[in-house]
């Protein structure tokens, strides 16, 4: 090897900040040639054989000047920690003396995911062994979107909570995801189990998956989407209903005017007040009267607030689990017989009377036949059929999730899954048997009907947690895709949080494909098989540079074509938003629109028009 020439270049890292290095390049004396790929993609090409500085190669990005411990540490903060460009910047120029633009800030975040992709399929084999060693992995499957902007699908490695795969889809549909199900399982193995949801897409997809790799596994439908589904369809039109109610009568609006008028009719006493009150109820005195004096209007105002609590009979589950407008009908119908024993009983605290009497004026149409007591009435009686299934499920919508699962399933475990089946067959039979054939009670007949048809058509994915272990013994797999639910509500909870918007439609576009596989980061079962520790990452990457250090990674994959095309489904993905948006479209319509076209009819209308 002789001198070629002496380059001086600037590195930035983490470990030594800003510096200065002068490196010599080497090249053959003999004049050997390699062949390489062209950076374009195209044809390979001829060059010399050359040698660099081999500690530079490990610090710092091919042809950059930012070494790959910054590109993680920009990655791990963005994507795991969900903080802003600019919080990133301050803290490398604060800790580390480190100045990048914003641009720079993106464009190393997108680098770090293409080489965490690369770095994750890299060490599919050891994954993959770790998984076997439990036994096989269910899978779990869903995608999350907003505003129907293309949808983020995640591969979900149930016992172990990995994320093995995800990417962009354009639209939730079985022909976009059936191919992305398909690579995950030729990287770690076919699952030993499906968990998905009730939606038409992931029916598909899974079903189809099986077919084609001729499983034997049982696919599983979710029973938290399967009660929401039974819920929704139950409950839905008479809570609308019930909601339409007590806007029209302004029930909830007057009541929070009746407490606001009491606490201003308190004013400053309205502490000794409360706190007789509190003596007045520890009491426990026979009868109805009121407490005379200010603290009669403290315990009207505390009736008043407490149908205005109704959403505590709830378990801040959301519908159809929580039904707050039956809570507060029921809170309603409560109260409005409780003032009128407190009206009945003997007294002469006459402000406490009359405003009993205006809060008795505000809650008396709950009473009333019409129109609130037939909606109220059905929507009780379909609350209880709902109530008797979900019992029959033992679900709990916010079970101790987010933990990996035991190694094997006690008899506890195996126990409960004899249970459910068990009770929902018995319930299958009970609602068979009390389903009116005929009458007048239709309703019911229509609410059984409803539930008996949900259990017909997924009956079968409801059952079959328990999995048989290659090496004896049994494990089970959640009977809910909640795993999932809550690390997308994770995901779009970190987003919020970075960018302070509610509606994430940009963010989850602009978000890449592979960036929930950063939140594996956080498993420390996963680190040490990928790298052996978040310290250890930066050299992994370089790993991936070293077969090739004239282009990065991330380059070598934007020439490489895309493996997975799909058929754009999207009614305005984003590459077509900014060809209609251009001026050269809208100058060609507007030129369109203004020749002055003769007007003509559509097509089937001048049919008609021509045979008439």
């Amino acid at each position: 090897m002789r001198v070629r020439k002496t380059l001086r270049r600037t590195g930035q890292t983490l470990e030594h900040g800003v510096f200065r290095a002068c490196e010599t390049e080497w090249v053959c004396g003999h004049g050997c040639h390699q062949e390489v790929a062209s950076s374009a993609g195209g044809a390979p090409k001829t060059v010399a054989v050359t040698q660099r500085s081999e500690m530079l190669a490990q610090l710092l990005l091919p042809r950059r000047a930012v070494g790959y411990s910054v590109m993680t540490f920009v990655g791990v903060q963005r994507f795991l920690h969900h903080r802003q460009r600019e919080d990133i910047r301050a803290t490398l120029d604060a800790e580390h003396g480190i100045r990048l633009s914003s641009g720079e800030i993106s464009a190393l975040a997108h680098d770090f995911v293409v080489s965490l992709e690369a770095l994750h399929q890299t060490r599919a084999p050891q994954l993959k062994a770790a998984l076997d060693q439990d036994g096989g992995w269910p899978m779990h499957i869903d995608a999350t979107g907003e505003t129907g902007r293309g949808a983020l699908l995640v591969v979900y490695a149930g016992w172990r909570r990995w994320v093995l795969g995800s990417g962009k889809i354009p639209t939730e549909r079985a022909d976009a995801i059936l191919p992305r199900l398909h690579r995950v399982a030729d990287h770690f193995g076919p699952p030993c189990a499906i968990m998905r949801d009730l939606g038409r897409a992931m029916i598909e997809s899974s079903r189809d998956f099986v077919a084609q790799r001729a499983l034997k596994i049982p696919v599983l439908g979710c029973h938290f989407h399967f009660l929401k589904d039974v819920g929704k369809d139950l409950l839905e039109t008479g809570h609308d209903q019930l909601r339409a109610l007590f806007r029209r009568f302004e029930i909830r609006g007057q009541l929070r005017a009746l407490a606001r008028d009491l606490g201003r009719q308190l004013g400053a006493e309205i502490g000794g007040a409360r706190t007789q009150f509190e003596d007045w109820l520890a009491q426990r005195t026979p009868g109805h009267a009121l407490p005379d004096g200010g603290v009669g209007l403290a315990a009207v105002r505390a009736l008043t607030q407490w149908v205005l609590d109704s959403p505590a009979d709830g378990h801040d589950e959301g519908f159809p689990f929580d039904l707050p407008y039956l809570d507060l009908w029921r809170r309603c119908r409560t109260a409005l017989r409780a003032v009128e024993a407190f009206l009945d009983a003997p007294g002469n605290n006459v402000k406490a009377h009359k405003t009993l009497d205006r809060l008795h004026r505000i809650v008396d149409p709950v009473r009333s036949q019409v129109p609130f007591q037939r909606p109220a009435a059905v929507l009780d009686a379909r609350a209880r059929l709902f109530a008797e299934l979900r019992q029959a499920l033992r679900l709990r919508i916010k079970p101790p999730a987010h933990e990996p699962a035991a190694a094997f399933a006690d008899a506890s475990a195996l126990g409960e899954l004899q249970d459910i089946h068990q009770a929902v067959e018995t319930l299958t039979a009970s609602l068979q048997a009390r389903r009116p054939e005929r009458g007048p009670a239709q309703n019911a007949r229509q609410a059984i009907a409803l539930i008996l048809d949900h259990l017909e058509r997924h009956g079968p994915s409801l059952a079959g947690h328990a999995i048989p272990l290659p090496g004896g013994g049994t494990r089970v797999v959640d009977r809910t895709n909640l795993a999932l639910e809550g690390f997308f509500g994770g995901v779009k909870q970190g987003e919020r949080r970075r960018s302070g918007r509610k509606p994430l439609t940009q963010d989850l576009e602009n978000l890449p494909g592979g960036a929930p596989l950063a939140t594996n980061l956080d498993k420390p079962d996963y680190v040490a098989i990928l790298c052996g520790g978040l310290d250890h990452l930066p050299a992994a990457f370089a790993e991936l540079d070293a077969v090739d250090r004239r282009r990065a990674l991330p380059v070598r994959k934007r020439a490489a074509p895309d493996e997975l095309q799909d058929i754009v489904s999207a009614s305005l993905p984003t590459a077509d938003r900014y060809l209609i948006r251009s001026d050269d479209l809208r100058q060609r319509v507007l030129a369109a629109a203004r020749s002055r076209a003769p007007h003509r009819l559509p097509s089937g209308k001048r049919r008609a028009a021509t045979e008439g």
